[in-house]
């Protein structure tokens, strides 16, 4: 993962760190003009990594993005982080994917006509799927996406033995002022989906069940 820098310096007032030689995703897939933009070929993703990093760099690239990738999944997932779409998430020429733009968290996410916009609980697309195969448009169907899933299932099993300082730093919070962490209810969301008192097996169970059974076969919206 990608934490770059941010520092508040006044009410509603900061600096946040440039991350050099990255692109959003509505950048990488509208490469090819207004046809690009329209299509959203699910191999653009991929095709871009691999004419960034020849040779060997290119399965460093790969590697690099399905560790990112799987990091960001858990942490979406764990912290409801919303209004995830194509210009929120950004791809570093090395293969680093990262997100930005972390105004809507514990499951507070945009609505239209009363209706939350976001459907899923983390974004895994199918052009993500086809760059941690590196190409097989089965890409589920591979040992690539198997040690994906591993390194979500391990990245969610360490989250949670910390559950209690996160619980308690967002405690602390509570007296901010931010419009979605505003009271023990909102922390609650927390407990659920870090599935408190329930066993490792049982969370581990339901962890993987979460990552074959959600995956988002369309682009980001």
């Amino acid at each position: 993962m990608l934490p770059y820098g941010c520092l508040s310096i006044g009410d509603c007032v900061g600096l946040i760190e440039v991350v050099k030689n990255s692109f959003t995703i509505m950048q990488i897939q509208c490469k090819g003009g207004l046809k690009g933009a329209l299509q959203f070929n699910s191999n653009t993703l991929h095709h871009w990594i691999r004419d960034k990093n020849r040779g060997e760099a290119y399965d460093r690239a790969i590697d690099l993005f399905t560790r990112s990738c799987a990091g960001y999944c858990v942490a979406t997932f764990i912290l409801g982080i919303g209004d995830r779409h194509n210009s929120n998430i950004m791809l570093k020429e090395n293969g680093q994917l990262f997100h930005i733009d972390f105004g809507h968290f514990l499951d507070h996410k945009k609505k239209k006509f009363g209706y939350k916009r976001e459907r899923v609980p983390f974004v895994l697309t199918q052009d993500f799927l086809i760059v941690i195969s590196k190409g097989v448009q089965e890409s589920t169907k591979t040992k690539e996406f198997e040690r994906f899933q591993e390194m979500c299932y391990k990245a969610y099993l360490a989250i949670r033995q910390h559950a209690s300082l996160f619980i308690n730093l967002f405690s602390l919070l509570l007296g901010c002022g931010m419009p979605e962490l505003q009271s023990f209810d909102d922390i609650a969301y927390l407990r659920k989906t870090l599935a408190l008192g329930k066993t490792d097996r049982w969370r581990g169970r339901q962890a993987e069940r979460q990552q074959v059974g959600l995956l988002v076969p369309n682009r980001v919206q």
